[in-house]
């Protein structure tokens, strides 16, 4: 299926709230209330924390006016902007420090789809030739765009049945993708489900599309540790099963026994394991109970960044040392002293 790109510079501003109906959409807890009195706050568990993030670091908002935003990711150019979805609105914006957020695609999912799903697009990546990948929610598919050009379906169907609601997917530098498929996109998450479990994929350069496990109840948002080895997988339902999970990635692109690598289960926090980005020393940076967990390569929590409101996924941009997080109805960033993997047209 290909589409063609209608670009509409539309300046944003105000806001509204959005429950989506899944456990992402919980208020702010006490733990991080404070955040609310200004654009955010940095909470500290252990000193190395403050080798990721300075104590200084100031949270700051950079653009608000949307519903319920997803999916960042950096896409260097002139000027380099920041690409990320708002799922109920059915768009994808760009923002840049020039020009602010400026709607870029509209809609993502047509209203004679007949797709069975609702919404716009979740994840963005940039795929290895520079084009715009989205998980398309409500499409039920992954595609691929020129940022001037056609979209193009990657992936719509495993084993015959088209798949649930495309969450979130990262590359290996083979050129293939590792992506998720929760029922978010579903209505009640379970109508016009032809899957019969919520899985995780690997999509290859060739459009093969391999199922590689079935064992987290919502897999969600992922990553690829910087060796490539370890692909950290969050799994955003109620507890028990509020937990980050980790898998070995073996010379053929398939999954080891999944391990925990961090349980949320027991945090009174609100908010779910979500979207999640890696830094080149393989510390995680996690959407999560209260804001953007800070994870040391072995699991230790060292800290939390908390925007004002409760961020749903992030990701680095500018040289790498920007922390940027989409939360709710404001795109949020935070100036780190890591760098997270950057994409360069290299």
């Amino acid at each position: 299926m290909k589409t063609t790109l209608a670009i509409v510079t539309v300046l944003l501003a105000a806001g509204c709230g959005y429950g989506g109906g899944s456990e992402e959409a919980e208020p702010m807890a006490e733990e991080a209330t404070e955040a609310m009195e200004s654009d955010g706050t940095v909470l500290r568990n252990d000193p190395a924390m403050d080798d990721l993030v300075p104590a200084d670091a100031v949270v700051e908002k950079v653009a608000d006016g949307f519903t319920f935003t997803e999916g960042p990711v950096w896409v260097p150019g002139d000027p380099d902007r920041l690409y990320f979805s708002d799922i109920p609105q059915n768009r994808v914006y760009r923002w840049s420090e020039g020009e602010g957020a400026v709607v870029f695609l509209e809609p993502v999912l047509p209203d004679d789809a007949g797709t069975g799903g609702t919404g716009g697009s979740n994840g963005l990546a940039l795929h290895p030739d520079g084009r715009l990948v989205l998980c398309e929610h409500g499409n039920r598919v992954v595609s691929a765009m020129e940022l001037d050009g056609e979209r193009t379906t990657l992936a719509g169907s495993y084993d015959g049945k088209r798949l649930n609601s495309p969450n979130d997917i990262v590359f290996h530098s083979s050129g293939a993708a590792f992506f998720t498929d929760p029922p978010y996109g579903l209505p009640n998450q379970s109508e016009n489900k032809e899957q019969d479990h919520n899985g995780i994929y690997r999509l290859d350069p060739d459009g093969t599309v391999t199922l590689l496990e079935t064992g987290q109840t919502r897999p969600n948002g992922l990553g690829l540790s910087p060796d490539e080895k370890t692909l950290y997988v969050a799994n955003s339902d109620a507890p028990p099963n509020r937990y980050w999970k980790k898998y070995a990635v073996n010379d053929d692109l398939t999954l080891g026994e999944g391990e925990m690598f961090f349980d949320a289960s027991g945090m009174e926090a609100p908010g779910a394991p979500d979207g999640l980005a890696v830094d080149v020393d393989g510390n995680v940076f996690a959407t999560g109970p209260g804001g953007v967990m800070v994870f040391a390569p072995d699991g230790r929590h060292l800290g939390t960044v908390a925007p004002a409101e409760l961020p749903a996924n992030t990701a680095f941009g500018g040289d790498g040392s920007t922390l940027y997080m989409t939360a709710r109805t404001g795109l949020y960033r935070v100036t780190t002293s890591t760098r997270g993997l950057v994409y360069r047209g290299e």
